[in-house]
Parts: C-alpha cells; structure tokens; sequence
C-alpha cells in the first residue's frame, strides 16, 4: 500500500533524510520515534507529496490523494464553522460534489462534533480542534493516514479517544505512518517501530510482542549508540 526506497534529502549540509526506506500494508501502522531535528516531519512531508525528495521514491497505491494528514497544527479556518471547514476541505479533496455535504456530516458524525457543526472553528478546545482536523483528514476516505506529533496539547481523556479511533481506522485497513516523541503512545498503536536520528532509520523493526517499556529501553540505546 505505502513504499518508500531509498529516501534522501538534505537541506544545506544538514541531511534531514539520508537513504530511508521501509513498507507497509493495509492495517499496518509504523511509529517513528525520534528526538527534535530528526527528520521525521521531512519525511512524513515528502510522503505526503509536499516536498519532492532529492533521491528515491515513494509508491503509494491510489496517488496522493489516498493521503490524509493530521499533525499538531489544525490547519483549519477560525472564522469559518466545523462544518464549513469539512465542505471546503472535501471541495479541495475533490469529493464529488454531490456526495461533501453526505460524508461531511458523517465523518463529522464519526468524530463526535456533529453537535458542534456550525460552531466557529475559534470558539473550539484544543480537543475540538483536533477532532476537527481529523475530520478533515477523513472526508476524502483516505488509504494512508500520516501522523505528525498528533497527541500535541491533548488531556488524557481526548488522547484516550483519539487512540480508539486510530485503532479503528487501522482495523478498517488504513496504513498508518505515526512520528513521535512519546514512546508510550507510539508504542501503543504501532505494528512496526522504527527510530529516527539524523535523517536515518537506525531500526526498523516489526513490534512483535514488545510493549512500551521494551519499546523504550531499545530507543534509549539505539540513541545513545550513535
């Protein structure tokens, strides 16, 4: 579903990505963990399609458009409602006109804010607002869904639900690629794990029946090796 071979990319003398490559399937999820600088924002960006590499490629079945993006910025409009922000999103995701308003309001459904859909995108939470950008993110039905720092600014019992519906996504058979720093949340969601550090994977491993401490003990060595 998702293939990257040999992904390379520097800016300046900094290699932000250095000969990455890895594979996942429908239903898989791979956790990046690594430090600040490391590169896992470039390489979510240029699989993505936002930055074209300077070397290897990325296959994606069904295009880009089979992409959805969630990071720690909501990337929504404050003037706009939940509701408008979806329907213009769907719009730039080339949903069929006559099916944005059906899949807005179901995906916002699915979110838990189809009783928020015409409350100013400013008025929201942090929480909110994160549900809204994952609407966002969903509308077009996407394959792959890319990860970004997702848990950024969420309380527990926001996380705690954001973590179920990842599950239940990857369960639907979207391919998952998540880029963190928190070992336990990472952990928690990922079928294959791999560490980031200086613009290379340094493992990239399936998780098998490793849990968060194990997960954590590995990464705290493989950092401090290099």
């Amino acid at each position: 579903m998702l293939r990257a071979e040999g992904l390379r990319h520097a800016f300046g003398r900094i290699r932000a990505l250095d000969d990455i490559s890895f594979a996942l399937a429908a239903g898989e999820t791979l956790t990046i963990l690594g430090p600040n600088g490391a590169g896992k924002t470039t390489l979510l960006r240029v699989l993505a399609g936002l930055i074209h590499p300077q070397g290897g490629r990325v296959a994606l079945d069904g295009g880009r458009r089979a992409v959805g993006w969630i990071g720690h910025a909501a990337h929504l409009y404050g003037h706009l409602t939940v509701r408008e922000n979806i329907l213009f999103w769907a719009a730039l995701y080339d949903v069929p006109r006559g099916d944005r308003a059906r899949r807005t309001d179901a995906v916002l459904a699915r979110v838990g804010l189809g009783d928020r859909a015409g409350q100013p995108v400013r008025t929201l939470s942090r929480g909110l607002l994160q549900r809204t950008a994952i609407a966002r993110a969903l509308v077009h039905d996407p394959r792959v869904l890319l990860l970004d720092e997702p848990f950024t600014g969420l309380d527990l019992a926001a996380a705690a639900e954001f973590r179920r519906l990842l599950h239940e996504l990857a369960a639907g058979g979207r391919a998952m690629v998540l880029a963190t720093h928190n070992v336990e949340e990472g952990a928690e969601l990922a079928t294959h794990v791999a560490f980031q550090r200086a613009g290379r994977f340094v493992a990239c491993t399936p998780r098998g029946g490793r849990g968060a401490p194990a997960i954590a003990d590995a990464y705290r060595r493989a950092m401090a090796d290099g």
